[in-house]
């Protein structure tokens, strides 16, 4: 994160308040799941699902500076990543043996 985006984000923890902002970051979550909803039942909305990704990207760019875990954060990240991409693998593999036994 630039010095200036982490300046921004601290002063608006500083000028909102922590509890402000924790309730943002809940409200910014629940309008991109609406956005989500609303795409998969067939709106073409994807200017907003990208407007509200954003919004909630920036507020857990706060939570993490808030809850001063970003060390941790990125961590966890890249373990999921990880694991994540152990598990597309073993999904890959079966899908291709399923593939094999079929013919």
């Amino acid at each position: 994160m630039s010095m200036k985006n982490r300046e921004i984000l601290e002063n608006a923890l500083t000028t909102f308040g922590a509890e402000a902002q924790i309730l943002m970051v809940m409200e910014e979550m629940a309008e991109l799941q609406k956005e989500l909803c609303k795409n998969l039942r067939g709106k073409a909305n994807v200017a907003n699902i990208a407007e509200e990704i954003a919004d909630v990207q920036i507020m857990l760019e706060q939570m993490t500076l808030l809850y001063d875990c970003e060390h941790a954060v990125q961590a966890n990240r890249e373990y999921k990543l990880m694991r994540l991409e152990s598990r597309i693998e073993a999904a890959t593999s079966r899908s291709i043996r399923k593939e094999g036994d079929s013919t």
